[in-house]
């Protein structure tokens, strides 16, 4: 199979022709019709994750078809239509009994601890735990957009976030997780406030359902908030993962209120400083959210079916294998103004 390989982190990746997966026992084989590109991969590239091992490659947000399965699958079939959460889990340790998948104990990752979905075929273990069947009218390069960021920032909004109607809901960062979380807020019912240093990317927030948008490097956005909300916001996620947007999305809660760190903290940004004092004297919550669970993808993808979520609007551009193995390294920069998605493996 073609795939996109590096040799070592921070280097030009390659596409060449390697060997196909063989599935194990309790795996499944899917043949990759779109994949995503996320700033997630980046850092994997970067060496920021102790789970990638070289030779790599990357991808963890796939949609596809089943083309193989191992004997002990029961649930899969080739010619399925398929997704996965970009976190896999075992399905048998305490966490998986428990429910929670998503943080499992032994858990597995297209593109992290394995080799992922830049490339034709990619093999998912635990796959009657892990895969999700796509809908007819889900075509694959919307599905490819759920992995990582719409999936995770649904969660994150709906159930770590506990989001009720007419909450305000500060979304910090507008790139592929923040414009998905500002979607899934608002069609919730919630009063969005969207938070970027970019224009275009604020606009693009409005289009998706934000009723204020602030542009933090002209505007002090802890101030702003809470002027907007009159004492600040119910729940608050930080969609990049920085230092100040961290800061930003604790110090702009009012009391009681909850935030939810989704964006990576990463490299230099590792170990930011927390506002304890807020969180002890306005009883805040700090939770994470790391993706979703298969068996939890039902409601999103119902309310995806019926239009009522549009992560296909989110979509900026469409390419290649070959595009993507040179748009990686420049994740940093955060091109385009939506999500990427890979849907011609070539």
């Amino acid at each position: 199979m073609r795939a996109a390989v590096f040799e070592q982190f921070r280097t030009p990746l390659e596409i060449r022709n390697v060997h196909d997966p063989i599935p194990a026992a309790d795996a499944a084989v899917i043949a990759v019709r779109a994949c995503g590109l996320c700033r997630s991969d980046w850092h994997g590239w970067m060496g920021h994750d102790s789970d990638v091992h070289l030779p790599h490659v990357p991808g963890h947000e796939l949609a596809g078809e089943v083309v193989a399965v191992g004997n002990t699958v029961k649930r899969w079939s080739s010619g399925q239509r398929v997704t996965v959460p970009f976190c896999c889990g075992c399905g048998t340790c305490a966490q998986c009994v428990g429910g929670n998948q998503q943080i499992c104990d032994r858990y597995t990752q297209p593109g992290f601890t394995q080799w992922g979905a830049f490339a034709e075929f990619v093999a998912i273990r635990h796959a009657d735990v892990n895969l999700v069947a796509l809908p007819e009218e889900i075509d694959f390069v919307t599905a490819a957009s759920l992995g990582c960021r719409f999936a995770t920032s649904f969660r994150a909004v709906v159930d770590q976030g506990r989001t009720q109607p007419g909450d305000w809901v500060a979304v910090h960062g507008c790139g592929g997780v923040g414009l998905s979380a500002v979607m899934i807020a608002a069609a919730v019912g919630a009063q969005v406030i969207a938070v970027d240093i970019r224009r275009d990317r604020l606009e693009f927030a409005a289009r998706c359902g934000a009723a204020v948008v602030i542009d933090a490097s002209e505007t002090d956005p802890i101030a702003a908030i809470k002027d907007a909300t009159c004492g600040g916001a119910q729940v608050s996620l930080d969609a990049l993962g920085s230092r100040a947007t961290c800061w930003n999305s604790i110090k702009c809660l009012r009391k009681r209120g909850r935030h939810v760190q989704i964006g990576l903290m990463l490299g230099s940004d590792a170990d930011p400083p927390v506002p304890m004092s807020a969180v002890i004297g306005n009883e805040l919550e700090i939770v994470g959210s790391h993706g979703m669970q298969a068996f939890k993808y039902s409601r999103m993808l119902r309310m995806i079916s019926s239009g009522v979520l549009r992560p296909d609007l989110l979509i900026s551009d469409r390419v290649t294998l070959t595009q993507a193995a040179e748009l990686l390294p420049k994740m940093h920069l955060f091109p385009g103004n939506g999500v990427t998605v890979i849907e011609r493996m070539i």
